[in-house]
């Protein structure tokens, strides 16, 4: 796991912009502490921060090939390397000087040409110059787990892992008011945009050539569901768990030490127990607070215990909490108001105490329907045959009842189509409360980012709906955005082994029934991590790792919030007053704002840092393993 930045020029003078480049690299020193490299010829210029974590003495980048036709800028891991070398060896003859998996990825271009990505299990997101043909192809991985932004001007285009390091070669950038826009009500800005104008990123599953200055898309991979009832359940929890522990080893290969984040629920436990089948002295980190009902500490510690492993804990404090909000929107590039973000900076700090690399569950909730509200298409079954207009006439029925009214809510949802009703997980100001946002536009929807899913998947059942809806928008845009940027913060590479081709493979053919029955989600991956983790965990529903936001923003965090809202300079875009009467609401009433508060609170940060520079996070200095 490592940070990369090309530039490709448009009138084959690339060396004139090689001073700017190398200054802008030091931003994301974070993503490589170990060594740096560049590289460049008149067309083309790379550079890397490298994270070393397989073939530690080689794999050096920018990284030849072919005599030095082929250059390679790469972030991620391909973890079917070792077979892809030898299956190309085989095939095509092919010859490597490394033993890494960057090589492969080379050595799967020259033979393969773009077909390569279909041939690469892992999460990558690269750059690789052809000096003979004049041409670059890229590709980001197949669920979107590590990132990759884009800006072009009439220099060329550049491409970074970070966004930051954009800003300091981009020109004439501003902030992006409609992805301000879809921010306030998803929490977090939707691919392919960014918060800034004229940066976007290259989507998940897509793959790209740039060539005489023009640059090409195309989508390699788009996930379907091949839905059938299964002819023998126990078979299928068999292959499940088969296709699981498979993926597990192979996220475990590196040449140096990997351990796993551990929270309350079934995802993290199973991955930790298959993990010590590799490892025995495997090391799981969980983190809480010291709030009763906003901590998994003691349950992973039970569950640490039960499978075998040691377990380190970190406690965070309201004062460690507040102080590091800055900093962490920094390293995120663009706004998320995902509180997890922040307890999971910290965990990821305290294990780069100790490992370089570790596992974790994100992924199973979309692939396997782990989500609560996936059980809402259920609920609404009795609403499914009636016809429009009496959906009409109940929804109408349902604005005329009283606030906190049994039965109103579900009213409302059951008249709603669930291209309108379900748009993520995270739903913070409907469009109807944006008023305070100055920029409003009135033809800006969130049915905007959910469009192009949703005409896809007209042939499938709401849940999966639901789910693929998730892939395209919450998992890529909050998820894995968290889950890169907090440990590449600490220069700690996540792994996350159920967002693999061949475990997809297999969810994706689960109906309905497999998903959700007996009142629980994931039904089919319970079943079959039923003989791997420990019974207390069974049938928890997980937490992960929860903040108390709305607690903190009415006593410990009030001060903290206040002070932000009244510092910032962000008057043309949000109405001040109009927040810190929400605040005070919040602090006061009845009613809970604190994800409200809190998505607005990272934006004014963000715009503090990014728009007028008046908050300067400092970077501490990266934390280093005691064993390598």
């Amino acid at each position: 796991m490592c940070g990369l930045l090309g530039f490709l020029s448009s009138t084959g003078f690339a060396v004139g912009c090689k001073d700017d480049i190398e200054a802008a690299l030091p931003k994301m020193r974070h993503r490589g502490p170990d060594e740096a490299g560049v590289w460049n010829d008149d067309d083309a210029f790379f550079g890397f921060r490298r994270l070393a974590l397989i073939d530690l003495a080689l794999s050096h980048q920018p990284l030849p090939y072919d005599d030095g036709r082929y250059q390679l800028a790469f972030n991620g891991e391909i973890y079917n390397y070792l077979e892809l070398r030898e299956q190309l060896t085989r095939e095509y003859g092919a010859t490597f000087q490394t033993n890494g998996d960057g090589e492969a990825i080379l050595a799967a271009y020259k033979y393969m040409g773009e077909k390569c990505v279909s041939a690469l299990r892992g999460m990558f997101a690269f750059l690789i110059w052809d000096s003979v043909e004049k041409v670059t192809f890229g590709a980001r991985d197949y669920f979107g787990i590590k990132p990759l932004y884009h800006y072009a001007d009439d220099r060329g285009h550049f491409f970074s892992s970070e966004k930051k390091v954009l800003l300091e070669l981009a020109e004439d950038v501003e902030v992006d008011t409609r992805s301000l826009q879809h921010y306030l009500t998803l929490q977090y800005v939707p691919e392919p945009a960014s918060m800034h104008t004229k940066i976007n990123r290259i989507e998940s599953g897509t793959c790209f050539t740039v060539r005489d200055g023009r640059m090409t898309t195309r989508r390699y991979f788009r996930p379907t569901f091949p839905i059938q009832q299964p002819s023998s359940p126990a078979a299928l929890y068999g292959e499940i768990r088969a296709a699981l522990e498979d993926s597990v080893k192979m996220h475990m290969r590196a040449d140096v030490t990997v351990g796993a984040f551990l929270s309350g629920g079934i995802d993290s436990t199973a991955i930790a127990a298959l993990a010590k089948r590799h490892n025995p002295k495997l090391l799981t980190f969980t983190v809480g607070f010291e709030r009763e009902g906003y901590s998994e500490i003691d349950v992973a510690a039970e569950s640490a215990a039960a499978i075998g492993v040691r377990h380190i804990t970190r406690v965070v404090t309201p004062q460690e909490f507040a102080e590091a909000v800055p900093l962490i929107v920094w390293y995120l590039d663009d706004p998320v108001a995902d509180p997890a973000l922040v307890p999971l900076w910290f965990i990821a700090r305290e294990a780069r105490k100790h490992v370089k690399v570790v596992l974790s569950g994100e992924g199973s909730d979309e692939l396997f329907g782990g989500y609560a509200i996936y059980r809402e298409p259920l609920s609404l079954r009795a609403f499914a045959p009636l016809p429009g207009p009496l959906k009409k006439a109940l929804g109408a029925l349902s604005k005329r009842l009283p606030e906190g009214m049994r039965g109103k809510d579900l009213l409302r949802r059951g008249s709603v189509p669930i291209e309108e009703r379900y748009y993520g997980n995270a739903r913070i100001f409907r469009d109807a409360d944006l008023g305070f946002l100055k920029t409003r536009d009135p033809g800006v929807s969130y049915m905007d980012v959910t469009r192009e899913p949703y005409a896809a998947t007209r042939h499938l059942d709401d849940v999966t709906r639901m789910q693929y809806v998730d892939l395209f928008t919450w998992l890529r845009g909050d998820i894995l955005v968290k889950a890169d940027k907090m440990t590449m913060a600490n220069s700690l590479e996540l792994r996350v082994p159920f967002l693999d081709t061949e475990v997809f493979r297999i969810a994706s053919t689960l109906p309905v029934d497999q998903k959700l029955a007996e009142g629980t989600t994931k039904y089919a991956l319970r079943q079959a991590l039923r003989e791997i983790v420990p019974p207390h965990i069974y049938d928890r529903p997980k937490l992960g790792f929860p903040v108390p936001i709305r607690y903190w923003l009415k006593d410990q965090l009030y001060d903290w919030a206040r002070e932000i809202i009244q510092d910032s300079q962000a008057d043309a875009l949000l109405d001040r007053a109009y927040v810190l009467n929400l605040l005070e609401a919040h602090r006061t009433g009845p009613h809970d704002y604190g994800r409200k508060l809190w998505t607005i609170l990272v934006f004014l940060l963000w715009h503090g840092i990014f728009v007028e520079q008046r908050i300067r996070p400092v970077v501490p200095e990266p934390v280093y393993p005691v064993e390598l």
